[in-house]
Parts: C-alpha cells; sequence; structure tokens
C-alpha cells in the first residue's frame, strides 16, 4: 500500500499502544471540548468579545495538540502543520461556506426559510471567533485522535464507521436533540468530515470544512446548530416554518433531508479522492 504523508508515525504501533494513547488522547481532548465550550457560552453573550477570545482559544487548542501528540507519540503532528492552515484549510472553508449557503437556498426556495430583517454584525464577528474554536476542538477529538488512531487499528472504513456514529451520539447531549438529528449528524458530517481528512491527510481541511458550515450557519443565516440555544445574534434575522423532513426541525437545519443529500456529494468526492491517491488503509495485520 502507498505510504501517506505521515504514514512512518502512524503505523505499525502495537494494539495495546494504540488503545492506550486513544483513551489518553480522547479524555483529555473531551475535555477541551468541554472547557472551550463553556468559555464560549460565557463569551457569546458579548458582542464581539467572541472573536477574540475564539481566535485565542483555538490557537491554544492547536499549540495544545501539538504539544501533547509531541509527548505522548513523540513526534511531530505533522496533520497539523501550520503550512496547510492557508491551502487545504482555506479551501475548506470556502466549500462549507458554499454547501450551507446552498442548504438555506434549497430549504428558502420550498418556503422552509425566510429572513425577517438585519441581525448584528458584532454578533456575526463573535461568532465567527466562537466557531474558529469549536470546529478546531472538535476536528481534533474525533479527526484528530479518534480517527487517526482506530484507522491504524481498522483500517480507513472502520475509522470512518466509529468516528462518524460517536460524532453523531456526542451531538445528543445539545439541547432539542433527537436521534433522528443524532443519525443525520453522523451521516452527513461525521463521514463528509473524516472522508476529508482521508483525502487530504491533513486536518485542517475538516476543520476549514467545519468552521465554514458552521460560521456562515449560524453566524450569517442565524440556523440553529445541532439543536444548540445560542444566546448570540447573527448577521441576518430569520424564522424557520415548515415540514422537519425540509428544515430540520428544532434541531435545526443538520436534521434536513436536503442538508444529508448535499453532504453526500462531496463525502462521496472525498472518498474517491482517497481511493486515487491510494489513501484508503487496510485493517492492519497486527490488529
Amino acid at each position: 500500500m502507498p505510504l501517506l504523508p505521515n504514514d512512518s508515525t502512524t503505523r505499525n504501533i502495537p494494539v495495546k499502544s494504540s488503545l492506550l494513547r486513544l483513551v489518553l488522547l480522547g479524555v483529555v481532548f473531551f475535555g477541551v471540548v468541554l472547557v472551550n465550550g463553556l468559555v464560549n457560552g460565557a463569551a457569546g453573550t458579548v458582542p464581539v468579545l467572541g472573536l477574540f477570545t475564539g481566535f485565542i482559544a483555538a490557537a491554544g487548542i492547536v499549540w495544545f495538540y501539538r504539544f501533547v501528540v509531541r509527548k505522548v507519540e513523540h513526534r511531530e503532528a505533522d496533520e497539523l502543520s501550520l503550512q496547510d492552515v492557508k491551502g487545504p484549510g482555506g479551501k475548506g472553508f470556502a466549500l462549507g461556506a458554499g454547501m450551507f449557503a446552498v442548504v438555506v437556498a434549497l430549504i428558502a426556495v420550498f418556503g422552509g426559510y425566510t429572513i425577517t430583517g438585519w441581525g448584528s454584525f458584532g454578533g456575526m464577528l463573535s461568532i465567527f471567533g466562537l466557531m474558529a474554536s469549536v470546529s478546531i476542538a472538535e476536528e481534533l477529538l474525533f479527526r484528530g485522535v479518534l480517527f487517526r488512531i482506530v484507522e491504524n487499528l481498522l483500517g480507513t472504513w472502520g475509522a470512518l464507521a466509529i468516528s462518524g456514529a460517536l460524532f453523531g451520539v456526542i451531538h445528543l447531549l445539545n439541547p432539542h436533540a433527537t436521534l433522528w438529528g443524532a443519525i443525520s449528524i453522523a451521516i452527513e458530517a461525521g463521514l463528509m468530515l473524516g472522508a476529508a481528512y482521508a483525502a487530504t491527510r491533513t486536518l485542517w481541511a475538516p476543520i476549514g470544512l467545519h468552521f465554514g458550515w458552521n460560521f456562515v450557519q449560524v453566524g450569517v443565516f442565524g440556523g440553529t446548530a445541532s439543536g444548540g440555544d445560542h444566546a448570540y445574534a447573527s448577521l441576518f434575522q430569520s424564522v424557520s416554518d415548515g415540514p422537519a423532513v425540509l428544515t430540520g426541525g428544532a434541531f435545526g437545519p443538520e436534521a434536513s433531508l436536503v442538508t444529508i443529500l448535499i453532504c453526500l456529494v462531496p463525502t462521496l468526492f472525498f472518498l474517491r479522492m482517497a481511493h486515487r491517491r491510494g489513501y484508503i488503509r487496510a485493517r492492519a495485520s497486527h490488529a
């Protein structure tokens, strides 16, 4: 099988060592996600403040991941190289932002979304910063830790299935969460973001994709993100009304059938790209 960009740092690791790393890093970065959520909740009520606290937190989380990987795995975190922020990260952001704009447009065409007026530019800036830290924290946990280490044990398909399913499960903790919403998140986001990492082998691709999607969803169009209750304003004030299969109901557009169908397109594209590049890993023989 062709070598991946950082193949020598992740392959042929004993099962016991891989499991210990998964547990250790998983617990640590789950804590990071929770702490980051508490900080965002406090900063989000003050317009513009979230822009600064969000990017400070994002920078700190990136540094912490690189530090922990260096100490625990005794290597440099090439999958989070700062050189990839502008390229894969920027392209991911543009793709995520554009995809959600398409989702909103389609829902609006069928009468499920209406802009009622202007909101808050300051609120939008806060969300921009806050979503930067949210996307980084969640991607480092689910793709940087879970996907990467599980892939070493069970191969790419096993990592996609497990990381995608757990990404959906954790969203059951959100307000207004539903089983269908969690399943939707697992399919449209868990698989798509995992596929983005598999195709590019840089965490900045799924981070950018996640960031662009969440920012446009919450900060621009005022949509409900995964059932979450947001105390800050968006650029536009809006209302969502119609059948849940179209709008996603209280969980928000991410539980909409429209969203699932839209997200399947890049997911399949990324998986095809990963296959063509030789980046699909088989189950490790020592697993």
